[in-house]
């Protein structure tokens, strides 16, 4: 990284940009870690007293997050995934070698204490980055105290993020770089568009297969009961009230299918949220397990959707019961 100064007009604050919830420095070096028996590499991310740890409690495993507000300390933040690679835990002093700008000169070290551990899940992170005070960063690369590597800018609303994007582009000038998240990680972004349409497509298959299923098992409860249609009939009942005799019953087996569908479908759901039970290749999904996102108001929006489509679409056949003569109906066997 080429040093940048952190003395802008939009920090800490964009003051013409809405939708901007928070700004953070940071600094980037990579380095190799060393054990007594193994080795890795890693990017060390240096971060300073303006990091929003919100993000990072939800994925620590053990340990606590590291404090960099006050005196420079040797603390870092490392990786499930790295520490069960290179046979570390909590409380362990690992040495870091990072190059020199001349290549002549011998690796500069730092020794580092283990404080937490995190595992966010995307292992194309967590295979990577450790994180520690950016004044390490500083120093290795005889930076001065208010140069850095990047800005850090997080929204309210990450639907906004491609506009927002492009008012930030507009209002750093052509001496700093911009590139959303989605720039950054175009191909993860790609994927999970194209998951987000296949989700759709398996519900709305879903849905005309539960569709055709309730048409079937309508037309059979109609043929089951023609004479009683027709004796219905005969007693002067209209067409449209011996209909809702049978799309009530037809509501009814929706709404038990819905019920256990419900039971079945959220309980698994939990079951892997808490249990983690399937597993994924990292190297193809991008993460660890299968994640699980319970959001109530989809849950709600999506029962309610397959009722009304499961009825609208039993509304046809039930057109069957005005074709039915009372005088042949009664005569059925």
């Amino acid at each position: 990284q080429n040093p940048i100064s952190k003395n802008q007009d939009f920090y800490p604050t964009f003051k013409n940009i809405d939708g901007i919830k928070h700004i953070q420095v940071t600094a980037s070096k990579g380095g190799v870690i060393r054990t007594e028996t193994d080795f890795e590499g890693v990017v060390v991310k240096g971060v300073g007293s303006d990091y929003d740890w919100e993000y990072f409690k939800d994925y620590l495993v053990a340990g606590k997050l590291p404090d960099f507000t006050g005196d420079l300390n040797e603390d870092i933040l490392i990786s499930e995934y790295l520490a069960n690679r290179l046979h570390l835990k909590l409380g362990d002093k690992v040495t870091t070698f990072f190059l020199n700008d001349e290549v002549s000169k011998t690796p500069r070290s730092r020794g580092f204490d283990i404080v937490g551990i995190y595992n966010s899940g995307f292992q194309q992170f967590d295979e990577q980055f450790i994180i520690t005070d950016i004044r390490h960063i500083q120093r290795l690369n005889k930076w001065e105290d208010d140069q850095i590597g990047a800005f850090e800018v997080f929204v309210t609303d990450f639907d906004q993020i491609v506009p927002i994007g492009n008012e930030v582009y507009n209002e750093t000038g052509s001496t700093l770089d911009t590139q959303t998240i989605r720039e950054k990680y175009a191909s993860i972004f790609e994927w999970l568009d194209l998951f987000d349409f296949n989700i759709v497509m398996i519900i709305g298959i879903m849905i005309l297969v539960a569709g055709i299923n309730m048409i079937t098992a309508l037309l059979v409860l109609i043929l089951e009961r023609t004479q009683m249609i027709g004796i219905l009939k005969a007693l002067g009942s209209s067409d449209w009230s011996v209909r809702k005799v049978f799309l009530y019953n037809a509501m009814y087996l929706i709404g038990v299918g819905l019920f256990w569908g419900n039971i079945i479908g959220i309980g698994l759901l939990l079951i892997q949220k808490y249990g983690k039970v399937f597993k994924l290749n990292p190297d193809t999904y991008y993460v660890n397990e299968a994640p699980v996102y319970l959001n109530w108001d989809y849950i709600l929006i999506l029962n309610a959707g397959t009722f009304i489509l499961c009825l609208l679409m039993l509304l046809i056949p039930s057109f069957i019961i005005s074709k039915i003569s009372p005088v042949k109906a009664i005569r059925f066997e």
